[in-house]
This record gives C-alpha cells, structure tokens and sequence, in this order.
C-alpha cells in the first residue's frame, strides 16, 4: 500500500458535466435551484471523503432553449449556504478578478472561512468570455496580457487584506476594556498599476490560514500566475505525457518564488462514466451523447473551436480549423479539442462535438471501476497529477455510481482516504498556512 494519497475534488456543475445532462430521465435538472438538492450533493461527497466541492462560474452566455448551461446560481452565496450544513469538505468558489475588488473579494472569502472554520477557497480567474463585458457597461473586454497583470496585483493584495489584522488582535479583555490589540493590526497602504487601497480589512486573519488558492489558467501568463500564488491548479489535459509536462514545468517554477514542490497541488480535471461492466459504461456513454440535439452539438462545438459551424451538415466532414496564434487572448482548451480530433481520427462533426459533450476537452474515461482507477493511479504516480477534479455525466445518479463504485476501489488500493485528517481544507490539502513569513513558518500546516 502507498503511503502517497492522490486528492480529489468535486466539480458541480447542474444539472451535469454532459451537453445533454438535464435531458436525462434521471437526472435532477428541475432542481437546480432548490438548497435542499444542493445539501444533498455536498453531504454526498462529503461522506465519500472528498477533498473539497467546486462551483465554476462565468457571466455571459447565451441562453437557448435547448440548453441549461447558461443558468446557474451565485457560487459564492451556494458554498456559503452548504457551509452550514457540512463539517469537513471544503468549498471552493470561482470569482473573476476582472469584474471585482479585492477589497470585496477579501471579504466575501475571508468571512465564509471562518464561518466554515477554515474550509474556503477561492478559484481565481481573469473572465474569458469577452461578452462578460457587456454586463459591467464596459464596451471592450480586456486583453489577455492586461487581464494576468491585474489579477497579479488582486490576489497580492487580496492576500494583505487577508492578513491585515493577525488573529491574535482580538484579545477582548473585558476586566481591563481592552478589546483590540493595536500593535497586530497592519494597514495596507498599497499604490500599484490597478489599484489603490489604504486600510484593513473589517475582520481578523483566520488561524487555521487564509482561504485556499485555486487557479484554472494553462496559458504561459497563467502557469506562472499559479507558480507565484496558486495552491491548488485546475487544468485539462488529454494524455500522460502532457500532463506530466505540465506537471513539471508549474511545478518547476515555484522555486523563483520561494515554494516548496507540495505547495501547490495539481489536479486535472476527469470526466468519468461508470458502470460494474465495460459494456454497461459505454451503454450509458452512447445513451447521453443520443439526447444531444444536431443544433446544441453545432453550438457547442462552435463556442470551443471559435468557427461558425451553424448549418453545417452533423455528419458531414468537420471544417479545416488550425491552432489559435493570438497571444492576447489564446484558447488552450480549443488547440486541445482541435488535437483530439487529428489524433482520432474524428472525421465527423458529430463525432467532435459527442467527444467532448461531456468533458470539454478534459480528460474522458468511461469503464469499469478496476479500468477507472488504474487510469487515475497511472497519472497519479507518474507526476502527471496530485489529484483529480472529478466530473460527473449528471446529477445525482452519474455523481453516486462515481462514489459506490470508484471511490472504494481508490481506497482498496490506498489511494484515497478513508477518513479526514483534519477539519479544514488546509489540513486535507497538506498546505501550510498562508503566512507573512514564508520560511519561518513554511512547515506550518492548517490543522
């Protein structure tokens, strides 16, 4: 049995990670927006010891009536509520640097951390989606390159806000009337390219750290963004070889930035369909992808590969697309949908776009628990990935036979925990604390 256990977190995304998800006659698309589902989710994946739950979001989208992407709840305000109803799972919750402050972001986080005991993280991301300028009275969206720039300057300030005021301030004396110890309270007073802030934040550092870290960026700007601030790394890859790759090169950064290897953990995201036999998996596999209607399939594949592809014949030959070159704003997840089909030999557009319907260019495997799990332990073990993002085709009947059938085949093999180690996210992660004196305090970890 290794002593090495990979780390595994939980992306919900309602009512499915599949184009077609809601259509299934399972799942619970007609309760999306109902908090008792949403408790139910995050208890389950709690009692299956995962790591942390992650709600992804992104302002913009078009609305079709054939589609339930584009509706969503607040992330924020969702793992604020579910905080409250579990003990130990983390919560995990993007937030676009482009359209914020980082006096608000600092507050929103800071306060789900401690109203969830050190459980919060917060997924740093810069708005790909040019349309999401449209909804802040902004007439054009920021360039890649200026994006990267400013969310630098957030998280580092974000970070002083965090630990503007230490925990130990609070000394509440009530014999001597003394509530606060003004000597650890550090003002910031920070004057840079995109902002300018001179203040505290309104409540104390949390003891157990400062929420966690999460970036999704592959790009160069975003590796080296992760390499200085991120702890944990959302990202899709396709093969071993590119994970390890990538593994290697973010990993290989850290170092210019003072940081420890494990500081930073890893985790491709995994689309996985499974059943007790190989042939029941690509039966549910085959059934998704055959709710997928001819002009969803022609929209989404025509969202990721930047062509029109409206009125196009599905089973027709796909349309000659090469790599995206522009360096403003480049699109991985797009050269790595373009590489799938030439690697494939998908001739089809409806073979392109029943290929990615459900993992989006992260990796897809379908199989039996035993063929599941050695795919994971195979990257796992091979610096391709510390962990997993792990997608489910719907909810919650794709998301249950993940956890009755894989996550006990992880833990067979010692893979995977079978308890918490700790009560915060920290202390699952094996991250040490977020503190002002990195080499003083880089052994620290938030138990």
């Amino acid at each position: 049995m290794t002593l090495k256990q990979m780390k595994l977190g939980a992306f919900i995304m309602l009512p499915g990670h599949h184009v077609a998800s809601w259509r299934h006659p399972h799942s619970g698309a007609d309760r999306t927006f109902d908090l008792a589902y949403l408790t139910e989710i995050a208890r389950t994946a709690e009692r299956a010891k995962f790591d942390m739950i992650f709600f992804a979001d992104g302002f913009g989208s078009n609305l079709n009536e054939h589609s339930s992407s584009a509706l969503k709840l607040d992330p924020v305000v969702l793992i604020s509520a579910l905080g409250a109803v579990t003990e130990n799972i983390g919560l995990a919750a993007t937030l676009t640097t482009t359209y914020n402050e980082p006096f608000h972001v600092a507050r929103k986080f800071g306060s789900i951390n401690h109203l969830s005991n050190g459980r919060a993280a917060w997924n740093v991301v810069t708005s790909a989606n040019d349309k999401e300028s449209f909804l802040f009275g902004k007439e054009k969206h920021l360039e890649h390159a200026s994006r990267y720039e400013r969310a630098e300057e957030f998280v580092e300030l974000v970070q002083k806000l965090w630990q503007s005021i230490e925990p130990e301030a609070l000394v509440i004396d009530k014999e001597n009337g003394r509530f606060l110890d003004v000597d650890k309270v550090h003002p910031v007073d920070h004057e840079g390219k995109w902002f300018k802030v001179t203040g505290t934040l309104d409540s104390p550092s949390n003891p157990h750290g400062n929420p966690v870290i999460v970036q999704a960026g592959s790009s160069e700007a975003g590796k080296e963004l992760a390499a200085k601030t991120a702890e944990v790394i959302f990202t899709a890859w396709q093969t071993l070889e590119e994970a390890q790759a990538f593994y290697r090169d973010v990993k290989g950064r850290l170092a210019n930035y003072g940081r420890d290897k494990d500081e930073l953990k890893i985790m491709p995201g995994v689309f996985i369909t499974v059943a007790r036999t190989e042939e029941e998996a690509l039966a549910k596999q085959k059934e998704l992808n055959s709710y997928i209607l001819p002009e969803v399939g022609l929209a989404y594949l025509s969202a990721f590969t930047n062509t029109d592809l409206s009125g196009y014949d599905v089973d027709g030959p796909l349309p000659e697309f090469g790599t995206i070159e522009d360096k403003t704003n480049p699109r991985i997840r797009y050269n790595i949908i373009r590489e799938i089909a030439e690697r494939e030999h998908l001739t089809t557009i409806r073979a392109v776009y029943e290929r990615i319907a459900g993992a989006r260019g992260h990796r897809e495997i379908v199989g039996t628990p035993s063929q599941i799990a050695d795919q994971l332990e195979e990257w796992f073990l091979n610096e391709g990935a510390d962990g997993f993002n792990i997608m489910s085709p719907y909810f919650p009947g794709g998301f249950e036979d993940i956890i009755e059938l894989v996550i006990p085949e992880l833990q067979r093999r010692g893979l995977f925990r079978t308890e918490y180690e700790s009560r915060t996210l920290r202390g699952n992660l094996g991250l040490p604390l977020a503190v002002k004196n990195r080499e003083k305090d880089r052994t620290a970890v938030g138990h």
